[in-house]
């Protein structure tokens, strides 16, 4: 496999500096954390929500979590839930199920980035396919994004019973 094609001629457009990882199939942000031997911190996962009926790109790291209710109030929202596989695959279609890298590239789509995601030097992501991953400096991808920034995570660790 390769990096997906668009997803080198973006960065690459933007005179970016970034480097293409392969590793073995992991269909996790964790799973990637792993095979690339970095901390989930750094791993940028792509978890997409609908909206009042409008997807939206969540950019957050692979140890933490969606949380609907804070993003509910965040966006102010009346309804906010996790996409189905189908409505995924219909906005995203350019890149495996679950693969999204966290890029500002589907018309339509809004990019919303849990402050957590925030550090310095490296970020990894998919690159659109299960095999692959890009690693490049935050600030650039921050400023090549430019996404919305907001709280709307907790650890993976937090409790079950308090989500909504």
């Amino acid at each position: 496999m390769s990096t997906a094609t668009w997803v080198k001629n973006m960065l690459d457009e933007g005179g970016l500096a970034y480097e293409e990882l392969h590793h073995p199939e992991a269909f996790t942000a964790q799973e990637m954390a792993q095979r690339e031997h970095v901390t989930g911190h750094r791993v940028a996962k792509v978890v997409v929500a609908i909206a009042d009926g409008h997807p939206i790109e969540l950019i957050l790291p692979a140890t933490r979590r969606v949380l609907l209710g804070q993003l509910r109030m965040r966006l102010g929202a009346r309804d906010v839930r996790l996409a189905s596989e189908q409505e995924m695959e219909q906005h995203f279609a350019d890149c495996e199920l679950g693969a999204m890298p966290p890029l500002r590239h589907w018309q339509g789509v809004d990019v919303v980035m849990d402050d957590s995601m925030r550090v310095d030097g490296d970020i990894v992501f998919q690159a659109g396919t299960h095999f692959d991953a890009v690693r490049m400096r935050f600030a650039d991808w921050f400023a090549l994004v430019k996404p919305r920034v907001d709280y709307f995570t907790a650890p993976t660790s937090y409790s079950q019973a308090t989500r909504t």
